[in-house]
């Protein structure tokens, strides 16, 4: 009997002292949070800095390399072609919902974060766009691929063609492409009138074609290029010029798609198009590598004529994944959220562009909104330096967003669907403060 309650009296030793020490490291993690020391450090010289909302999370503690023998590793051993955003990169360590952690336990808002037919599943957006392009082309026997410029539909060898921005495209063959004049509303010639625009596809169909082509392929909202949401009319008029030279219409929904616009589901639907292929990825697994194509019995019929295999497309572990995504955008009502905090965060942007020179154009929809930055708004200058410098002030205020467009001066503001109004208000406020002291 001693025996078993000295046994007892050691365990319950051991129990407390494993408790202090969790408790412990809880409070210096704590201390580390940057919500903690925005409550300390609220004011600079009498001006308020802007806070992070309140969130009930800590992240455990980490024990894994530094952000600097990360960074000295991926200098020794990665290829120099792989660029990061910051001047300092972070390291982040942990993520919850719309949030993301770094080494130090600072808490970061995350603005930038990725049908029933017949479906192709692939591993990336990449791979279904050179599937989409693979199949326009055997299904119509053409060769010639429209697509506009500023686009971008993946770095593989037809998808390069099919991407219209020099610094994408590396100096190897890429064929059969055809690129149209971008029906961008606020740099193009037309301004917002989408059929002026397609009268181009018309043109490069009768004087740089045989009077037949493969297909049309488009983002409805370009992402890549700087958050482009196409002049209205634009894809209707284009599509029928396409259909009557024999063509498909391809949307690149990789990064539009999956209620992300908050409006629709889908991107092209926001100008009232049925594509005749699909292709998507990013966003459907979360993160997880994840890509399809979806498109009719008759296109897809003419993958018998040969074997198509994809060894990881359709892997039980990231379908899975996509299924869960699936159902979480429904059960949580992520679309709705996406139409009502998107249309609100664009409201904020938008004032601040009545508030600041510097800031050119706000465009997009929902939760795929871009801000231009120009040094003169008459001549439409980018401001590709104040873009850096601000992207970098604002992760210092704990707000990460990313930046687009053919010169480099374009936030791209893609965050989760959860994000909320708090959040909204924090990015806006950050954005703000920031452009404030320029």
């Amino acid at each position: 009997m001693q025996r078993l309650i000295a046994a007892r009296r050691a365990v319950n030793a051991a129990t407390k002292a494993l408790r202090s020490s969790q408790l412990q490291q809880l409070q210096q993690q704590q201390q580390r949070c940057f919500s903690q020391v925005a409550q300390l450090e609220s004011t600079d010289n009498g001006v308020f800095l802007p806070k992070l909302p309140p969130f009930d999370y800590t992240p455990p503690p980490y024990t894994g390399p530094s952000a600097e023998e990360i960074l000295a590793k991926r200098k020794q051993f990665l290829s120099p072609a792989m660029f990061y955003f910051y001047d300092k990169p972070l390291n982040v360590v942990d993520g919850k919902m719309q949030y993301l952690f770094d080494e130090n336990g600072r808490r970061y808002l995350d603005a930038f974060g990725g049908i029933a037919t017949v479906v192709f599943f692939t591993n990336s957006g990449t791979e279904a766009n050179e599937l989409a392009i693979m199949l326009a082309r055997l299904y119509t026997g053409s060769h010639d691929i429209i697509s506009l410029r500023n686009a971008y539909h993946g770095n593989a060898a037809g998808t390069m063609g099919a991407t219209a921005q020099c610094g994408w495209k590396f100096n190897v063959i890429q064929s059969g492409v055809h690129h149209a004049l971008n029906p961008d509303p606020y740099r193009g010639v037309f301004g917002s009138d989408g059929e002026k625009y397609a009268k181009d596809v018309q043109d490069i169909i009768d004087f740089g074609t045989t009077g037949h082509v493969a297909g049309f392929v488009h983002e409805a909202i370009q992402g890549v290029g700087g958050i482009v949401e196409l002049a209205p009319g634009y894809l209707p008029a284009a599509y029928k010029s396409i259909r009557q030279a024999g063509g498909v219409c391809i949307a690149d929904e990789v990064q539009g798609g999956f209620a992300r616009t908050g409006s629709h589901f889908w991107g092209f639907e926001t100008q009232g198009v049925v594509p005749d292929i699909v292709t998507m990825a990013k966003g459907i697994g979360n993160g997880i590598p994840l890509g399809a194509v979806v498109t009719t019995p008759e296109i897809a019929e003419v993958l018998t004529r040969r074997n198509y295999f994809n060894t990881f497309g359709g892997n039980p572990v990231c379908t899975t994944a996509g299924l869960a995504v699936l159902r979480v955008i429904e059960k949580e009502k992520l679309q709705e959220n996406a139409l009502v905090v998107g249309s609100y965060l664009k409201e904020r942007l938008t004032a601040l562009k009545d508030k600041y020179e510097l800031i050119g154009d706000v465009r997009g929809r929902g939760f795929i909104l871009g801000v231009e930055l120009v040094s003169d708004r008459q001549q439409k200058t980018p401001a590709k330096a104040e873009t850096v410098h601000v992207m970098n002030q604002m992760k210092d205020l704990g707000v990460l967003i990313g930046k687009g467009g053919y010169y480099g001066n374009v936030f791209r503001i893609t965050p989760p669907l959860c994000f909320t109004r708090q959040d909204a208000d924090f990015l806006a406020d950050a954005m703000d403060y920031t452009l404030s002291k320029m």
